[in-house]
């Protein structure tokens, strides 16, 4: 993105050759390596006219991972690195705005504590509503500087019950945080997930260090995902969501309902929010301006992550995007429409597990249907199964009892990546279309219902609330992805119909393929499939275990 002249916050890179050397030499870095560090950050910090662990004007940093493949909530990353309570006064003193320093100070002891200490986040979370409730008020964003500076004691009291020592020195910061980042490289969630996405372990993660941009700053301030076309469904639309007075974190976590960035990513629960073509009209152009040169550089659809900070615009982050099934087909062909990508690049783009989604049963229409409440339609397709409220017994029941669940959660965090795997379909209270879940499930290709606020959820009691309607684990509910809706109990499906997309992509397939597959195998006979109704790429998938041609085959279609 630098390269191509985008707003990028200047930083550095720590290679994956390194994580490679931290993982092949007992997790110790080559000699040269901190040198080469103090060096870069130098350089930031010239270009920024900051010092890191300066009293006056502190230059903070990110921490975040950078794999070769995405693995979007996967890998660690710590924000406002820098701050303690020394550094914090300077950043008073700079920005003159108390509760922006102390609103960045508590995020970052949440966040190191979480990644580098082990000091489980839910602890600070606890703390925080605690404080909320306190002071009678319902967002973060409503705390003053005063009481987010109590907070910051109270967290570091938590650390110090852990028994644990926050470091106050920048540069053990910065070292602590590079070790975790590649410490999360081989974290139980980074495993299931290049298990499931046939990702080398030894490719490894670099580490990105980037000085800070800040969207908690005030109103002219906002941080946000977007996607350059709806990863749902594939249209050409510029589709995203938004936060003011935030940092990146709250998006995609859910706490907070986000704002969408225009019109076309308008949902019902967001009816009366203003979009941030309304609130921030120079800068919406900009980044209109900025998605179509990624896409047309990329020659994919792309998801990014940029933070506003005083109505100036940066970009931090951007990657091929997470898409559904019916999603890829669709931003295939139309890229070969637009002469973006050939034909030939349109068929490698498509997993073949993909096209197996398409031909999934959806909920029948016309069946009977007693909705519980309705949520926003994350990712789309039909789930039934029993309710499960946790990754462990979700995986469980599927392994050892052979189950089909629903998992059921407040907000996915990437500690949940199995039993999201195993579930058919994953429902959230909290978050919106870019949050989590809704990503992850995307890429999965799982059916998934988020920001479901109605559902009062008691991990204790193991159980949901609607209203005066209480669902326990165990209780079967129906998903749908496509429209939002919870459903009680099961609801039959139908058979899925195959669009022009899908015939256009196999015609295509057609023309390059040079072998035809054939088996011997037993098939009972039900019914004649005529040649004429399917493309022949699609009869050769499906006459895979039969010796016959498609115009001669009688099938047994389930």
């Amino acid at each position: 993105m630098t390269k191509l002249g985008l707003p990028v916050p200047p930083g550095f890179t720590i290679s994956t050759e390194v994580c490679t050397f931290f993982y092949g030499n007992k997790q110790t870095y080559p000699k040269a390596l901190e040198a080469e560090v103090k060096s870069a950050l130098a350089r930031v910090e010239k270009v920024m006219k900051r010092k890191f662990g300066s009293k006056k004007s502190p230059l903070l940093v990110s921490v975040r991972s950078g794999a070769r493949a995405s693995m979007p909530g996967m890998m660690d990353t710590i924000l406002n690195l820098g701050l303690n309570d020394e550094t914090v006064e300077g950043l008073i003193a700079e920005s003159g705005d108390a509760r922006f320093a102390y609103d960045s100070y508590r995020r970052f002891i949440t966040m190191y504590s979480d990644v580098v200490l082990e000091v489980h986040s839910s602890q600070f979370e606890s703390a925080l509503e605690e404080k909320k409730h306190a002071r009678g008020v319902e967002l973060d964003t409503e705390l003053n500087a005063q009481d987010l500076k109590e907070l910051v004691q109270e967290f570091k009291k938590i650390v110090r019950h852990a028994g644990k020592a926050f470091p106050e020195n920048p540069w053990d910061q910065l070292w602590g945080a590079v070790g975790a980042v590649f410490g999360s490289w081989m974290s139980p969630r980074a495993i299931t997930y290049r298990k499931l996405n046939d990702i080398p372990e030894e490719w490894g993660t670099a580490v990105n260090i980037q000085s800070m941009v800040f969207g908690n700053m005030g109103d002219d301030c906002a941080t946000g995902v977007a996607f350059t076309r709806d990863p749902s469904t594939g249209a050409k639309k510029f589709f995203g969501e938004f936060l003011v007075n935030a940092q990146g974190e709250d998006v995609v976590a859910g706490i907070r309902t986000p704002q969408p960035i225009n019109e076309a990513s308008r949902h019902a629960s967001a009816e009366k929010l203003a979009t941030l073509e309304e609130l921030m009209p120079k800068a919406y152009k900009q980044l209109v301006t900025v998605y179509q040169k990624l896409e047309k550089h990329f020659r994919d659809m792309q998801d990014i992550e940029f933070t506003i900070e005083r109505g100036v615009l940066y970009m931090l982050q951007t990657r091929n995007g997470k898409r559904t099934a019916a999603a890829a087909l669709k931003i295939a062909t139309d890229m070969v429409r637009e002469k973006l990508i050939s034909q030939i690049e349109a068929i490698q783009r498509i997993n073949p597990d993909q096209l197996d989604q398409l031909l999934h049963p959806t909920l029948d229409p016309s069946a009977k249907k007693e909705i519980i409440t309705k949520g926003l339609p994350a990712s789309p397709g039909a789930a039934t199964g029993q309710i499960v409220f946790d990754p462990q017994t979700a995986e469980r029941w599927t392994k050892e009892m052979n189950r089909k669940v629903i998992l059921v959660r407040l907000e996915t965090s990437p500690e949940d990546i199995g039993g999201m795997a195993v579930a058919q379909g994953i429902l959230t209270a909290r978050g919106g279309m870019t949050s989590h879940a809704a990503v992850v499930a995307r890429g999965m290709g799982k059916c998934c219902v988020s920001g479901c606020a109605a559902i009062k959820i008691s991990y204790e009691r193991k159980e949901f609330n609607i209203g005066n309607k209480t669902f326990k684990e165990g209780d079967f509910i129906t998903l749908d992805g496509s429209s939002g809706e919870v459903i009680s109990g099961r609801v039959p499906t139908i058979s899925p119909s195959l669009n022009k997309d899908f015939q256009e992509l196999m015609k295509w397939v057609d023309g390059y393929r040079e072998m035809g597959v054939r088996t011997n195998a037993i098939l009972p006979m039900m019914r004649v499939w005529p040649e004429a109704s399917v493309p022949k790429a699609l009869a050769f998938a499906v006459l895979s275990t039969c010796s016959l041609t498609p115009k001669e085959s009688m099938l047994f279609v389930k």
